[in-house]
């Protein structure tokens, strides 16, 4: 199984969100083709609700904590509520690798 396809199943379970994507944005930096080390994650769960944007990184960090300690090396977080999801609706751009 692709380490995407695990992060998505693991999120899913944890948090059971409402909508859920996973971006391999391996590509945009310099590491070997086809590899899965850097992902975006834009989530929008009732879990989140009440909680500040740290503790919602949390859970999902806490949630990630086998794939961040075993080769995933970055992961950006867009967390939100179902209520901020209808309002926003849009994830800023990922900038390019400058390495």
């Amino acid at each position: 199984m692709s380490v995407a396809a695990v992060i998505e199943q693991k999120l899913h379970a944890a948090l059971q969100p409402s909508y859920l994507q996973v971006i391999n944005e391996s590509h945009n930096h310099h590491v070997p083709p086809n590899s899965e080390t850097h992902f975006k994650v834009v989530i929008v769960s009732d879990e989140f609700d009440g909680l500040r944007l740290l503790a919602r990184h949390r859970k999902v960090n806490e949630t990630l904590a086998h794939e961040l300690a075993n080769g995933v090396h970055a992961l950006s977080m867009h967390t939100y509520t179902a209520a901020e999801w209808t309002s926003e609706q849009q994830v800023p751009a990922s900038p390019k690798c400058k390495g």
